[in-house]
């Protein structure tokens, strides 16, 4: 099997700083997804793991991938939309706790391409908002794939990933969003379960290192269809892919917590 490429940032990036740039050739958020939050991920001693984004549901639960919860103890989320500093105490102290859940069925990608990679963050405190992200209903991607041509399918990738990997490594960790395309879903690496989508310059822009759990939603609603799970190489240059959040079981999971 083609060797996958997760897509959370490990310790070792969480206290870089870089210049400014953009989600994978993308743009600014302009507080267009309030609701969307840069999650940092725990051990039982309280060291960090990993950094991802995430989904607010409801004031108390958040929406992000199963690889980014499996094996953290608890969790911190930010929701500024301009950098986040290590002055400001990230990633030790600041932002809201909350403790994770893992998706049943996720075992570390051993099931392939049926990962169960997502995962939900309950907060310690409410987060209250005017609006917050919604799961697409059941069979939504089926439905916009056979109607409509996946030449027309597009959709608004959100997080607070890396912004490039080479030449230098550009880590700010800034809200940003890009536009992406849908490629496929009924390959050897979707089959149902995930979603394939442009992740490339010229088609808008794309997901990397960090946007993991962050959600794909339809271009220009608060409608999640995936969360962002996956690339094919360490660059996070020419396909992105996402776990499918329309879906019977991975709602069943869902709300539980709603």
């Amino acid at each position: 099997m083609r060797r996958l490429v997760i897509f959370a940032v490990l310790t070792s990036v969480l206290l870089t700083a870089a210049p400014a740039g953009a989600v994978r050739y993308g743009e600014p958020d302009n507080y267009a997804h309030p609701y969307v939050g840069l999650v940092v991920f725990y051990d039982a001693a309280g060291e960090p793991l990993h950094r991802c984004s995430g989904t607010l549901l409801s004031p108390t639960v958040l929406l992000t991938a199963g690889h980014c919860t499996f094996g953290a103890t608890s969790a911190a989320v930010y929701f500024d939309e301009q950098v986040i500093r290590v002055e400001g105490g990230y990633p030790f102290a600041g932002g809201i706790s909350g403790t994770p859940y893992t998706y049943e069925g996720y075992d570390d990608f051993a099931s392939f391409p049926n990962t169960g990679d997502v995962g939900i963050v309950v907060l310690d405190e409410p987060v209250y908002l005017d609006t917050y992200g919604v799961l697409a209903d059941v069979g939504t991607l089926d439905a916009l794939a056979t109607e409509r041509g996946r030449q027309n399918v597009t959709f608004d990738v959100v997080g607070y990933g890396l912004q490039e990997i080479k030449p230098v490594v550009l880590a700010d960790t800034n809200r940003l969003r890009a536009t992406t395309q849908l490629v496929n879903l009924r390959s050897a690496l979707t089959d149902g379960f995930n979603i394939h989508h442009t992740n490339a310059k010229g088609t808008g822009g794309g997901t990397c290192f960090g946007d993991s759990g962050g959600p794909i939603f339809l271009e220009g609603t608060n409608v999640i269809v995936a969360v962002t799970s996956f690339g094919l190489n360490a660059n996070c240059a020419g396909s992105g892919f996402g776990f499918r959040v329309d879906t019977v079981a991975a709602q069943a999971f869902i709300y539980s917590f709603l």
